[in-house]
């Protein structure tokens, strides 16, 4: 197994609106999470996010300690959300094995124990996208379906907006620490996410897009909300949201994309909302 990880700095507003295309990529995107039998993060120092993937095909994983957590085990000073977006796979957490299957998520809390990730079968590998945050205390693990998902359907096809909020790894659900995840899926004929646009000042929020065609692209839309920016994604690629940031985008197909939050709080209604008329 290969673990690569690098880590991104933090930016300030005022010099973030001067970066160009090539800095906006630099620093915010997330191009290469999924590689054959590799383990591939970045360590972010907006709220110390670590955002990452692994894709076991014909040996485990190892989630390891990396070195900016000088730590002995991942997880001995936080916790992490999983989600499975390919073939059947397992998580060992210590003495539990968790099995998840397609859009299936599993939360892990604190506590001094190794993670590994394995696929059920190497023709049809498991990929595990994964946050993870810093914690204080230990909450269980447990394993969260779509079905047991708190729902929010919101907008509708003839603003190109239709889909469905599924939060999955939020406190109306299990408790945690700090880290909320959850799973947004637009109808077909829909591209538009996150409108009207805001920021949350007292939380960073990773995006990671997948279901989206090989031919086709996504433009993340970010940036203050008066100097907003733009980077042109692929599918199963991720972007850092910066607390200062709107996070928004519009495809050239339909997609689906996981969202992760990290800060002050677990409010998911704390939003700072922008007019779609006042963007610029």
């Amino acid at each position: 197994m290969k673990t690569n990880y690098e880590v991104r700095y933090a930016a300030h507003p005022a010099d973030a609106k001067h970066y160009d295309t090539a800095r906006l990529r630099r620093d915010f995107l997330i191009e290469r999470l999924f590689a054959g039998n590799e383990v591939n993060m970045v360590y972010s120092m907006y709220d110390r996010m670590v955002i990452g993937g692994a894709m076991p095909i014909d040996e485990p994983l190892m989630l390891e300690a990396i070195d900016p957590l000088k730590a002995d085990f991942f997880t001995q000073r936080r916790e992490v959300g999983i989600y499975n977006i390919g073939g059947t796979g397992s998580v060992q957490v210590g003495g539990e094995c968790f099995e998840l299957q397609y859009k299936e998520a599993l939360y892990i809390g604190r506590g001094d124990r190794e993670v590994r990730f394995t696929s059920n079968d190497a023709r049809q590998p498991a990929k595990f996208y994964f946050n993870s945050t810093t914690a204080h205390t230990a909450y269980p693990c447990k394993k969260v379906t779509k079905q047991e998902a708190v729902v929010a359907h919101m907008g509708s096809l003839d603003m190109s907006n239709e889909r469905n909020i599924n939060k999955m790894l939020v406190n109306q659900v299990l408790p945690t620490c700090q880290l909320q995840m959850g799973m947004t899926e637009l109808a077909t004929g829909s591209v538009w996410n996150t409108m009207p646009a805001h920021v949350h000042s007292r939380r960073m929020e990773a995006y990671f897009y997948f279901e989206l065609p090989d031919d086709q692209a996504i433009c993340h839309f970010m940036g203050e909300p008066q100097e907003t920016r733009h980077i042109w994604m692929r599918g199963e690629q991720a972007v850092i949201s910066p607390e200062w940031s709107i996070h928004s985008a519009a495809a050239t197909h339909n997609y689906t994309f996981i969202w992760g939050m990290g800060g002050e709080n677990l409010d998911y209604a704390d939003q700072d909302f922008s007019l779609i008329t006042d963007l610029k």
